[in-house]
């Protein structure tokens, strides 16, 4: 299939390997931003193949994971309002909430839906127009652009029956985060190529240059994830620090215009709180003013949200690279895909999950995970 066998071919990824090999004199950390890569980076097995003192750490480019416990418990208050449909992506709906999850509203009577579009939810809204359809809008620039095209089509259709509950995240203010925090280990960067794709990489010399880290825009494939692995260590060998685009069969400097038009006109930057991690500034979006009345935070009141996290949880340190799954007393014991404690462990971008699925549960010599 092109595009895609030739990114799993197993003689060209042992070549990259062996290359990397010859490339390292010394230890090096390098953090791949998106949940899907780490998932891929542990499927392939990529991370067992690099040479030892090279780490991977797990950064927090899953959008389920970082949806701030006061969004989940707001979803879970709205959904139990009667006469509303609560339309959510299947990752959020067993997101453990300070007391609850989605499943279990669900089950003790909510009319919760799983959607694949926010889309879906429109249709939904056209066609109960005497009930609330309520879409909850997580995720980074891939899923916003979406979003931001479900409601500025409710607006023009006038449909005063929709509305979405927003918690979108912006991925460079993230990797800024990342650098200025207090133990930061990331020496470098494997950013999200389809995030890039939307956006273009223009967002990142900025930052590169800034924090003096080498930012590689990588793919999912093992063939893209290996060749952006080489291509970090390459510049950290050299003491360079720049941003190079490794997955130019997609990503372009300019991304994608018009995705780029309708995110500007529906949304705008805003603080944001990050699950695990805390508030950092300009790092998310809410909708715009002329659409603010579109939104379910303001068109709901459901009083003063208090929200418990699990104090055995260390998914905020998982998120920022500082450690990885089997680092946390509860991973794989009283954590586990059935028995959450925190988004990590259940969302399919999950760090923790990737472990637990492909049965990393210790950390081996070469400071990576290795299989139990």
């Amino acid at each position: 299939m092109k595009y895609l066998d030739e990114f799993r071919d197993g003689a060209i990824a042992r070549a990259l390997a062996d290359e990397i090999r010859q490339i390292v004199t010394k230890p090096w950390v390098v953090m791949e931003v998106c949940g899907g890569q780490t998932h891929s980076i542990l499927r392939n097995g990529v991370d067992q193949l690099l040479p030892e003192g090279v780490e991977l750490v797990h950064g927090p480019g899953c959008p389920v994971c970082v949806t701030p416990l006061e969004v989940i418990d707001r979803a879970l208050a709205i959904a139990q309002k009667p006469g509303v449909i609560f339309c959510s992506f299947g990752d959020m709906l067993r997101v453990p909430g300070s007391s609850t999850d989605l499943f279990r509203v669900k089950a003790e009577g909510a009319d919760v839906r799983i959607v694949y579009s926010p889309l879906d939810a429109l249709t939904l809204a056209r066609r109960d127009r005497d009930r609330q359809v309520v879409f909850f809008g997580i995720g980074f620039e891939t899923t916003a652009p979406a979003n931001a095209m479900a409601v500025k089509l409710a607006s023009d259709e006038g449909l005063d029956n929709f509305s979405m509950l927003v918690s979108h995240v912006l991925v460079p203010p993230a990797i800024e985060a990342i650098c200025r925090s207090k133990g930061n280990r990331v020496q470098g960067f494997l950013a999200a190529g389809h995030v890039c794709t939307v956006m273009g990489t223009r967002q990142y010399p900025a930052i590169a240059e800034r924090y003096g880290v080498p930012i590689v825009v990588t793919g999912f494939e093992p063939i893209d994830l290996l060749e952006g692995i080489r291509r970090a260590l390459v510049q950290l060998e050299r003491g360079e620090a720049r941003v190079e685009n490794a997955y130019a069969r997609v990503v372009s400097e300019e991304g994608n215009p018009a995705a780029r038009a309708v995110l500007d006109e529906v949304f705008e930057v805003t603080d944001q709180s990050w699950r695990g991690i805390g508030r950092i500034p300009q790092s998310g979006w809410r909708l715009a003013p002329s659409y603010r009345g579109f939104d379910a935070a303001e068109r709901f009141d459901v009083g003063a949200i208090r929200t418990v996290e699990s104090p055995e949880c260390r998914s905020g340190e998982v998120l920022q690279g500082l450690i990885t799954p089997p680092e946390c007393a509860a991973f794989g014991t009283v954590c586990t895909p059935r028995t959450p404690l925190g988004a990590t462990m259940v969302s399919s971008e999950g760090a923790c999950a990737a472990y637990f699925l492909n049965g990393r549960r210790k950390r081996g010599t070469n400071g990576v995970a290795a299989h139990a």
